[in-house]
């Protein structure tokens, strides 16, 4: 866990949408469907989107390798200074990017927790092409709960989870909360 990252409490009125079997599940119903399209690990390269993507994206390339005894690259990428939201927070901390390889050719899988507006997913995308020239790139998210502002959208998909634009969804990852849970709960809880 980084000591970046604090684990965050749930709103008293959040109300409990998956619990860590469910995560579990998805999780790997994702890693298959990516082995699926991609017919397998050839040039596959996993990159998490900090915080909460970063442990998904281990998460699925531990579940790829149970499954096809290969060990697939998985990395960190930080797209702090690709938001388009830097003037109305400024004081954003820069994380960390970590490529494990080389990104030409290959086909990269960015992971993230909660697909919203598409905005962090653009910035990912921007960041992508300071790294390299990837064959393909492709978005796991866990959550994809509308909204989406850019035309963006996930290949694979944990769970579509239709919201009010008021309500917040919190996803909890162990290696950052303790515990693994997707909670949703209204903006006055928030």
């Amino acid at each position: 866990m980084s000591a970046t990252h604090e684990p965050r409490p749930a709103p008293d009125d959040a109300r409990v949408i998956w619990d860590a079997d469910d995560i579990a599940r998805a999780m790997r119903r994702i890693a298959h469907q990516i082995l699926e399209t991609n017919r397998g690990t050839h040039h596959l390269v996993l990159l998490g989107i900090p915080s909460r993507g970063a442990p998904l994206a281990h998460r699925l390339a531990a579940l790829i390798a149970d499954a096809e005894g290969v060990e697939v690259p998985v990395g960190e990428l930080d797209i702090t200074m690709y938001r388009d939201d830097l003037r109305r927070h400024p004081t954003r901390p820069v994380g960390r990017t970590r490529v494990p390889v080389s990104l030409d050719g290959a086909t990269v899988v960015l992971v993230d927790d909660v697909l919203y507006s598409g905005r962090t997913i653009a910035a990912a995308m921007d960041a992508l092409k300071d790294l390299g020239r990837p064959r393909a790139v492709r978005l796991a998210v866990l959550i994809d709960r509308g909204h989406h502002e850019l035309p963006i959208q996930a290949d694979h998909v944990g769970k579509d989870l239709p919201t009010a634009s008021d309500e917040h969804v919190r996803v909890r990852i162990a290696e950052i909360d303790g515990s693994d849970a997707v909670t949703l709960s209204s903006a006055k809880g928030a």
